[in-house]
């Protein structure tokens, strides 16, 4: 059987938390934010745009409030559906978290350099 261990916080990940930093924010929650600053910039309905891109209301409320991680097809889809330029959105959310990058130290900042994942 699997044991459960303790996750222990870095020493700089607490401190940036008692300085009073934010965390970075989810890529998830950029794009949300983007999306639904978007459709309202444009005037849009929920259940149109949705329809638009052929997925429900619920999920593209899910994902413009940040707590889904949309699949490629669906960006693709949602950003179509506001006729957007799916090259643009990318630059525009990256464009989003180097502004709060930049704005303050985050809690848990991986180093620059290459990183390693593994599954």
């Amino acid at each position: 059987m699997a044991e459960i261990l303790p996750f222990h916080r870095s020493r700089a990940a607490s401190s940036g938390r008692e300085s009073g930093a934010r965390p970075e924010p989810l890529w998830r929650e950029v794009l949300g934010r983007s999306l639904r600053s978007t459709r309202e910039e444009q005037g849009g309905r929920l259940v149109d745009v949705a329809e638009r891109a052929g997925i429900s209301p619920q999920y593209l409320s899910e994902i413009e409030r940040g707590l889904k991680e949309p699949s490629s097809e669906m960006i693709a889809a949602v950003a179509g559906a506001l006729g957007l330029d799916l090259a643009g959105l990318l630059v525009g959310i990256t464009g989003g978290i180097r502004q709060r990058r930049i704005a303050g130290p985050a809690v848990g900042r991986r180093p620059a350099g290459p990183v390693l994942l593994a599954a």
